[in-house]
């Protein structure tokens, strides 16, 4: 702490400044008086000692940077639109291929976008293998094919989506390549 001191009498004033205690106060006030001759002169008035407490000045440091927070998650809509853009959004996060054209396509062409249509007539079926969900995925193709972080349910229309664009990806190259039964 900063700390000016100041004599005063009616003829003279002295001030000086100093860090430390009371008693170093009290020895830079004698040492003010000596200096200012006031301390000779008899008709100098009884001394008065004036502390007065000022803080040394520090340089303001610079203020940090504002980060912006990170924009909030997106929301998707709980419907056959909403299901296939959060797909798109996992399938980019994991570099595998798909456009929103190709997916609706082939999610008319199998499922007519029911989520928990199930096919009980084909070849797989009567293997005990029906084919599921929104891409009629059967398990097995599932369970190769599922991308991490989505459901395991094959009948949760995004987990069904990206698992089975994952699975035409590594049999076709993309489900853009896709346009009937795969």
């Amino acid at each position: 702490m900063r700390v000016t001191t100041s004599l005063v009498s009616r003829k003279r004033t002295a001030s000086i400044a100093h860090t430390g205690s009371a008693a170093v106060l009290a020895l830079a006030a004698v040492a003010a008086l000596a200096t200012t001759g006031s301390a000779t002169n008899a008709d100098a008035d009884p001394v008065e000692l004036v502390a007065i407490v000022a803080p040394i000045t520090q340089p303001v440091p610079e203020p940090a940077p504002i980060v912006p927070p990170p924009p909030p998650a997106p929301v998707y809509a709980n419907n056959l639109d909403g299901w296939i853009r959060q797909a798109l959004d996992i399938l980019r996060a994991h570099n595998i291929p798909g456009s929103y054209d190709a997916i609706m396509r082939n999610i008319m062409r199998e499922s007519t976008g029911n989520p928990r249509a199930i096919n009980l007539y084909d070849s797989n079926a009567a293997a005990g293998i029906p084919s599921k969900g929104l891409l009629q995925v059967i398990d097995p193709t599932f369970a190769a094919y599922h991308v991490e972080g989505t459901s395991l349910d094959i009948y949760d229309p995004v987990a069904n989506i990206v698992a089975a664009c994952n699975y035409a990806a590594h049999r076709y190259g993309s489900m853009d390549n896709v346009n009937s039964a795969y």
